[in-house]
């Protein structure tokens, strides 16, 4: 399914003009969600790297994924950049007690240039409770010149914040017991 994300109204965007994910769910234990970026002319796009774990990645062009157990204060957050390094944090509260995320596999992230397509991750969620969730889908878009927006599939009053609940836009059942 695809899903469109909306920039912030405070942060507007300068040549971008859409984000959306394309969002496959597996019933086991995988999501795939495929980012792509229309108006691409000024956008600013790591460079490839080898792909590993990196802290810092929201401060230039990346792609999150936020995950919260249905009726918890427990969540995850995830951040895949074009350069195809990535994160994940767990969180106790709203933005307290973050540490990194041990996955039992990485995610698989596959930088696609041209046609709008900026990057494809496959995301198991075997190391995650198997329960509903509440999903957000993020993406923080740096252009030249130094401009940046924040798309969400939702936003809070205020300034952007992808960890506000508002973002948790989407559910995800919990998997079918084998």
């Amino acid at each position: 399914m695809r899903h469109a994300l909306k920039p912030h109204p405070d942060t507007p965007p300068d040549k971008v003009t859409a984000v959306d994910v394309e969002l496959i769910v597996d019933p086991g234990d995988d999501v795939l969600m495929t980012f792509i970026v229309t108006g691409t002319a000024g956008l600013l796009v790591p460079a490839r790297a080898s792909p590993a774990r990196r802290d810092g990645l929201w401060e230039t062009t990346c792609f999150e994924l936020f995950l919260k157990p249905a009726g918890g204060d427990p969540y995850f957050e995830y951040n895949f950049s074009p350069s195809t390094e990535w994160a994940a944090y767990r969180f106790d509260r709203y933005r307290e007690g973050m540490r990194p995320f041990r996955q039992p596999v990485d995610p698989f992230l596959d930088r696609i240039d041209g046609s709008g397509s900026i990057l494809e991750v496959e995301l198991g969620l075997s190391g995650l409770p198997n329960v509903a969730m509440r999903m957000g889908l993020c993406a923080v878009i740096e252009e030249q010149g130094g401009r940046i927006s924040y798309w969400a599939l939702a936003h809070p009053p205020g300034d952007p914040d992808f960890h506000d609940d508002a973002c948790f836009a989407l559910e995800l059942a919990a998997a079918p017991h084998a």
